[in-house]
């Protein structure tokens, strides 16, 4: 079980989902927050600690992804989408927005808590598993383009625009690619060390999440430098054109 001390903030206007949520989340041994809109949950964010928000796609006022957007633009706090939407394209636009996951309606309790625990341990480095060796291996930072990026503090700042954030799942993605720069780390692998064990998350998944990153941190996302596809074995962070820090 993660830390009780854990505060999860459940944005639903449906009384009866969010006691649901709640019971799951304190079952967990989190402490959860409730709000029933954007504007709720902004002055709960204001005067409570968070660690993570769930929040219902569909809200009344403020709708949850623009919600999400105006939060990801000033913190990286785990953001899960809970949406009754489910088609393909539904998915592929879940990830391109500012939430880190999303949990489509209706959904089996166990998946909920493991899409919570997988962002928790994307977001706050301490829940992270230590795997043998990585510490002596992962670098302490990396430049790339107009990007610094500091690996064990969980910071990225971009210098010509400091405003631009990146989301927990694309600074993850980050991570597991500079574990082994210049070497191509498959779709799978990705996929399992973001903890994606349910069945919805596919390998376009990862291409969505990719070209997020893309867009962010290469100049030419169409042509990009840092990285760079390897027609099937996957993808690789590419340090002759940036600068990696052991």
């Amino acid at each position: 079980m993660l830390n009780e001390r854990i505060s999860i903030l459940i944005v639903e206007d449906d009384p009866d989902m969010s006691e649901l949520i709640s019971d799951l989340v304190e079952a967990e041994g989190w402490t959860p927050l409730t709000a029933r809109s954007a504007e709720d949950a902004a002055l709960v964010l204001s005067r409570e600690t968070v660690h993570l928000v769930l929040v219902d796609h569909n809200l009344p006022g403020t709708s949850g992804r623009t919600f999400a957007q105006r939060l990801r633009a000033r913190t990286n706090i785990g953001i899960v989408m809970v949406t009754a939407a489910g088609s393909a394209a539904d998915r592929v636009l879940g990830l391109e927005t500012a939430a880190d996951d999303y949990v489509v309606k209706p959904f089996e309790p166990i998946e909920l808590t493991a899409r919570i625990k997988a962002v928790l341990r994307r977001t706050i480095p301490s829940l992270k598993p230590e795997r043998e060796g990585e510490r002596e291996h992962e670098p302490a930072s990396l430049k790339l383009g107009d990007w610094s990026v500091d690996l064990k503090s969980r910071r990225a700042i971009c210098r010509t625009d400091p405003a631009k954030s990146l989301t927990s799942a694309e600074f993850a993605l980050l991570e597991i690619l500079a574990e082994t720069p210049n070497a191509p780390v498959s779709r799978a692998h990705i996929l399992d060390r973001l903890g994606a064990e349910s069945e919805r998350f596919i390998d376009r998944n990862v291409d969505v999440l990719v070209l997020r990153l893309r867009r962010k941190i290469e100049r030419n996302p169409d042509l990009p430098r840092h990285i760079k596809t390897r027609r099937g074995k996957g993808y690789v962070l590419d340090t002759d054109e940036g600068e990696i820090v052991s």
